[in-house]
């Protein structure tokens, strides 16, 4: 028997136990065979809603546990993922098209994420206020009580269990949504994973399902708090609807992330990292390096080096050898990013590598002397497409990594890395890399964007206090007071 098939999951959703969704079952695809992996579940409006009533009377018994019993089950979830890598990692490789490194980290920073919110469990509560009455006055973190988790495809372990593992160990309970498209590894397994840790029954639901059950999950008045991950367009018309029902929100949404190279930098370590930054997972990233900001003096040898890499990079099925590329994750994102780069090329830019595709496998694509207010500079692609631009002047570079609505992640590439951070500050982002990619998250740090990009730093470290946390002022006295009336 398997981890994951050692429970009868195909076909189901988790409600308290594994049961029929109330919107049937659907295939589990392959992105780089078309094949039928499995079959998941389907949740429908009505599961949300009993999902929600199972979740407000568990979580209160949840909460009720000391900590270090929360903190021993998150800490054995961590060990778990790990135990259990090598079928966790298939499942991602199949599932959502990456390639083995790629699950590799993606298992790697579930058991971390496990770990550091392990350690949430037992930090302070509150502290102690001063008061002009003769009285104890302190604040004090308590759980939010139920939170909806709407999770995407392109990096679904990493996406889910961010904020599943921190609202769990501060006492919450977690009703999950992954994409229906990555199921098994987004959802699938952390429920499996969470279930064999000692998650108690109805703590932690899982319900694959449409845009139907998103909205549900938001508008449920027994959910307090909604972590989305997803498209801008979807967390604006989740952040709307949350605002109506007065929840608190979490958006982590789009990019269009600018890699800034001066002159002064080792070319072929340049184009390295920022091949890296517009590839990796086929581009499927929100922090994917969309815009090359080249000086002038190197611009057409940089794009033409990083042309060459990108027609050497090998793009294939993840399962059948060393390849750096797998496919898409289905024809509809591959059609809008080859759309994108051929309204880019009749715009007038040059297509250096790339441009073709077979099936679900998009060549790595680079254009060069690209308009600025072309669809692959001045949009989120989600694809594996490196458009090159040049500045002439730092003031210039700065221009035009401001211009732009996204404010996810920023790279500046010099050898002055003091200039490079004094350049940065008048670049409005979330996350600033000085001398790498802008790909890049981990455990410990608050992680969020700016402008289209999201509501804040509002997820990741000691941020996951306040993100899924009431603060609740206390007073007390020994003596009822006198008051004139």
């Amino acid at each position: 028997m398997s981890f994951l098939n050692d429970a009868p999951w195909q076909s189901n959703v988790l409600v308290g136990e594994w049961r029929a969704g109330g919107a049937g079952d659907a295939p589990v695809i392959e992105p780089a065979t078309g094949q039928e992996l499995a079959r998941s579940g389907r949740a429908s409006v009505g599961d949300v809603a009993r999902a929600a009533e199972v979740a407000v009377a568990a979580q209160r018994e949840w909460a009720a546990l000391p900590f270090t019993a929360r903190a021993a089950i998150l800490r054995r979830a961590g060990q778990i993922f790990l135990e259990e890598a090598e079928e966790i990692s298939d499942w991602i490789v199949r599932e959502s098209g990456g390639i083995g490194p790629k699950a590799g980290l993606e298992i790697h920073v579930a058991s971390e994420e496990c770990f550091e919110a392990a350690a949430l469990a037992s930090h302070p509560t509150g502290e102690i206020l001063r008061s002009e009455m003769p009285r104890l006055s302190f604040s004090r973190r308590v759980p939010a009580g139920v939170v909806g988790v709407i999770a995407p495809f392109n990096f679904p372990l990493i996406l889910s269990i961010r904020s599943v593992a921190p609202a769990l160990a501060l006492g919450n309970a977690v009703i999950l949504k992954p994409d229906p498209r990555t199921a098994v590894c987004g959802g699938v397994a952390l429920a499996r994973v969470f279930q064999e840790a000692g998650v108690p029954a109805g703590v932690l639901s899982m319900l694959p399902g449409g845009a139907d059950v998103g909205e549900a999950l938001v508008t449920d008045p027994h959910v307090r708090v909604i972590a989305f991950t997803g498209s801008t367009a979807a967390g604006r018309s989740v952040g709307a609807l949350a605002g109506q029902h007065l929840k608190r929100v979490h958006l982590e949404l789009g990019g269009n992330s600018a890699l800034i190279v001066m002159d002064d930098v080792d070319l072929e370590k340049a184009v390295s990292v920022g091949a890296f930054g517009s590839f990796m997972h086929q581009g499927q990233i929100c922090m994917t390096t969309g815009r090359h900001i080249v000086d002038a003096k190197i611009a057409n040898d940089y794009a033409s080096l990083l042309a060459e890499h990108a027609n050497h990079a090998p793009v294939g099925d993840p399962t059948s050898g060393q390849v750096a590329l797998g496919p898409l994750i289905d024809a509809k994102q591959r059609d809008r990013v080859h759309s994108m780069v051929t309204d880019t090329v009749a715009a007038g830019a040059t297509l250096l590598a790339g441009g073709t595709y077979e099936e679900l496998f998009y060549r790595p694509t680079v254009l060069s002397n690209v308009p600025t207010t072309s669809p692959a500079y001045c949009e989120e692609v989600f694809g594996p497409v490196a458009p090159v631009v040049s500045y002439s002047s730092l003031d210039e570079a700065v221009a035009l990594a401001s211009a732009s609505p996204y404010g996810l992640s920023l790279g500046i590439l010099s050898r002055d890395g003091l200039r490079a951070l004094e350049m940065a500050s008048r670049i409005p982002t979330g996350a600033i890399h000085i001398n790498d990619q802008t790909v890049g998250d981990e455990a410990v740090i608050p992680f969020g964007g700016t402008g289209s990009s999201g509501n804040g730093s509002r997820m990741g470290g000691l941020a996951n206090l306040d993100a899924y946390t009431e603060t609740q002022w206390v007073t007390a006295q020994s003596e009822l007071p006198i008051y004139p009336f």
